[in-house]
């Protein structure tokens, strides 16, 4: 284990990166873009373990920083909002989130962001760049396993920026061994306010949307690939949210 992961489970650590990492970031979601912010009534009472958030991706960091300012201000018993950042005096940090290692190793920015609570895991399908062919590795697994035993986790069950792509077995696999309370967020907007990388802008004055829904009611007994199906379907990535997309469009080409 490197020093860097090492540091990232120290609170004081993750205190101090929030702070620094939050006052850089907050006037480019909250000023120089807008933010809608539904749901966080369903964060209350959450126990402080086992609690598992799924979400749809639109960039590499964007998303999870803009998850860290709104479960900071909800801890500071704000609703559906910011307001000032003064709860980065004392940010949530019982927090880890999952990230391709490739990803998070490429540079010096990301190798900090690290320091967040990143939990690297090895992408099942490619590899610098290339197509790989791999199955689940049991280490990642267990890491987030860990991760849930004392935290909250945040996770991006497609492990990729692509809308639609197919969500990962990996979550799944995760739901089912470890039974977590279970919470959709449906994100939008960061594609067009950011870049890739979520760390400059792309376009200024988007509107950027975070909805937190209601736990999932799961059966854990059911198989992955069922859990896995009705995640995608939470957190409207699934197919039947891409054809009422495409209808949508469609629908709006023919009354023009």
């Amino acid at each position: 284990m490197s020093i860097t992961d090492k540091l990232k489970h120290f609170r004081i650590v993750r205190t101090c990166v929030y702070a620094i990492v939050g006052i850089i970031t907050y006037p480019g979601i909250r000023l120089f873009n807008k933010i809608k912010i539904e749901g966080t009534e369903h964060l209350k009472n959450l126990p402080k373990r086992n609690v598992l958030f799924v979400s749809n991706h639109q960039t590499y960091f964007a998303d999870v920083i803009t998850f860290i300012h709104i479960l900071s201000a909800v801890k500071w018993r704000k609703k559906n909002r910011l307001g000032l950042p003064y709860y980065l005096l004392n940010p949530f940090t019982n927090l880890y989130y999952v990230a391709a290692e490739e990803t998070m190793k490429g540079s010096f920015i990301s190798r900090f962001f690290i320091l967040a609570g990143a939990l690297t895991v090895k992408r099942t399908w490619r590899a610098e760049g290339k197509e790989v062919s791999r199955g689940l590795d049991p280490s990642d697994t267990r890491k987030i396993n860990k991760a849930l035993n004392s935290s909250w986790v945040i996770t991006f069950p497609q492990g990729t920026t692509q809308p639609f792509a197919p969500g990962r077995k990996g979550t799944g696999f995760i739901i089912k061994n470890n039974q977590p309370i279970v919470i959709p967020v449906v994100i939008n907007g960061f594609w067009r306010a950011f870049n890739k990388k979520g760390l400059s802008f792309k376009k200024r004055g988007s509107t950027l949307s975070v909805r937190f829904k209601e736990p999932m009611i799961i059966d854990y007994t059911q198989p992955v690939e069922e859990i896995l199906e009705q995640v995608m379907d939470a957190i409207e990535q699934s197919k039947n949210y891409m054809l009422k997309g495409k209808h949508h469009l469609m629908k709006n080409i023919i009354d023009k």
